[in-house]
């Protein structure tokens, strides 16, 4: 996994506030635009991981069972 520049969804149009992402190494990091300075690392896996788990509802209120 080669190093890259902080990108942000297309979907943050002109708009400021947004969640960025990028690799470095073998981490993938994470942060709030607005919020530069906090930066959450993981791996690929989890953070695959976690987006599945989002996009199936594992963590709605009340749980989909």
């Amino acid at each position: 996994m080669r190093d890259s520049k902080w990108q942000k969804s297309s979907y943050s149009g002109a708009s400021s506030e947004c969640v960025e992402v990028r690799t470095v190494s073998d981490t993938v990091e994470l942060r709030e635009s607005d919020e530069g300075h906090l930066v959450l690392r993981t791996t690929p896996a989890a953070l695959a991981d976690l987006l599945h788990a989002l996009k199936t509802g594992e963590f709605d209120y009340p749980p989909v069972r």
